[in-house]
C-alpha cells in the first residue's frame, strides 16, 4: 500500500499577490489561477467519493486500504484549504469563480448516481492531476518569475498529487468498478475538465484585460501545445488510462518523491484524519 504523509505547508499565503503573479505572464497566471479555482470544490468531491466507497468495502478490504485513504483525505483536505486561501486573493482582485459554481451544480445533478460513478470520475481527474503534476516537476520554468512562496505552493501540490495518484483508482477497483465504465467516465471527464478549465482561463484573461493580446496566445501555445507542452506532451500518458491493464503506479513518480525529499524545509508532517 502507498504510504501517504500529510504535510502542513510552511509558506505565507496571507500576503496578497499580483493578478499576473506567474512571472508577469498573463496566460500562465490566468491558467494556473483557473486550476486553483477548481480545486477546493473538486478536492472535497474527491474526499467524499473515496470515503463513501471505502466505507462500503468489506472489513478486510477496509483494513487493507485504511492508512492509504487516511493519507489521501488528509492531503486533499490540506490542498483544499491552501487553495481557498490562494483563491481568496483572486476574489479580492475581482476574479469570478464560475468553474466552482458550474461544478457544484453538476455534482448536485449527479448526486443520484451509483457512488462508483463518482469514484470513477475522481480517479479520472486524479489521472489528469498526476500527469499535470509530473509535467510541472519536469518543467519548473512554467513558474519562472513567480514569487518563491508561490512556486513552492504549486510544486508541493504537484508532488503530493503524484504521490497519491493511485488511491481513488485502488478503491474503484476494490469496489468492483468495471473497466468499461472507468473508460466511459474518463472520456466524459476529459472533455469536462479541459473545457471547464479553459473557459475559466478565458474569463480570467477577460477580467485581466489581456484576452485579445498576441502575447497571451503565444504564451498559451508554449505552455499547452508545444511539443512537450502540458496538453500535447501528455497525450500518450493520457491514452494509457484507456488500457485494460492500466494502473497509475505504472507511471513514474520519482520526481515528486525527489522534490519532497529535497524541500523538507517548506513543510512539516501532521496527523491524518480518520478515513471512516
Amino acid at each position: 500500500m502507498t504510504e501517504l504523509v500529510v504535510r502542513r505547508l510552511l509558506v505565507d499565503l496571507t500576503t496578497p499577490f499580483e493578478a499576473r503573479w506567474n512571472g508577469g505572464d498573463a496566460f500562465r497566471s490566468a491558467f494556473f489561477s483557473a486550476l486553483s479555482m477548481s480545486f477546493p470544490l473538486g478536492e472535497q468531491y474527491f474526499i467524499d467519493s473515496v470515503r463513501t466507497c471505502f466505507k462500503a468495502l468489506p472489513e478486510e478490504q477496509r483494513e487493507k486500504f485504511a492508512a492509504e485513504v487516511q493519507g489521501f483525505v488528509g492531503q486533499e483536505a490540506t490542498h483544499r484549504r491552501i487553495h481557498q486561501l490562494f483563491n481568496g486573493h483572486l476574489e479580492r482582485m475581482g476574479f469570478v469563480n464560475k468553474i466552482e459554481v458550474i461544478g457544484a451544480k453538476r455534482i448536485q445533478k449527479a448526486a443520484h448516481l451509483d457512488p462508483r460513478m463518482h469514484l470513477a470520475a475522481t480517479a479520472a481527474v486524479e489521472h489528469f492531476t498526476a500527469l499535470f503534476a509530473d509535467w510541472m516537476l519536469r518543467h519548473p520554468e512554467a513558474l519562472e518569475g513567480a514569487e518563491e512562496r508561490l512556486q513552492t505552493l504549486w510544486l508541493w501540490h504537484s508532488a503530493e498529487e503524484s504521490e497519491h495518484r493511485s488511491t481513488a483508482f485502488n478503491i474503484y477497483q476494490a469496489s468492483g468498478g468495471s473497466h468499461v465504465w472507468r473508460v466511459r467516465v474518463f472520456r466524459v471527464i476529459s472533455f469536462i475538465f479541459i473545457s471547464d478549465v479553459l473557459r475559466q482561463t478565458v474569463r480570467n484573461l477577460w477580467h485581466d484585460g489581456s484576452l485579445f493580446k498576441w502575447s497571451t496566445w503565444r504564451s498559451a501555445r508554449r505552455l499547452l501545445f508545444a511539443r512537450d507542452g502540458m496538453l500535447r506532451g501528455n497525450v500518450a500518458a493520457w491514452r494509457d488510462y484507456l488500457r485494460k491493464d492500466f494502473h497509475p503506479e505504472q507511471h513514474d513518480a520519482s520526481r515528486g518523491q525527489a522534490w519532497l525529499a529535497q524541500n523538507t524545509q517548506h513543510f512539516s508532517p501532521v496527523g491524518t484524519p480518520a478515513a471512516a
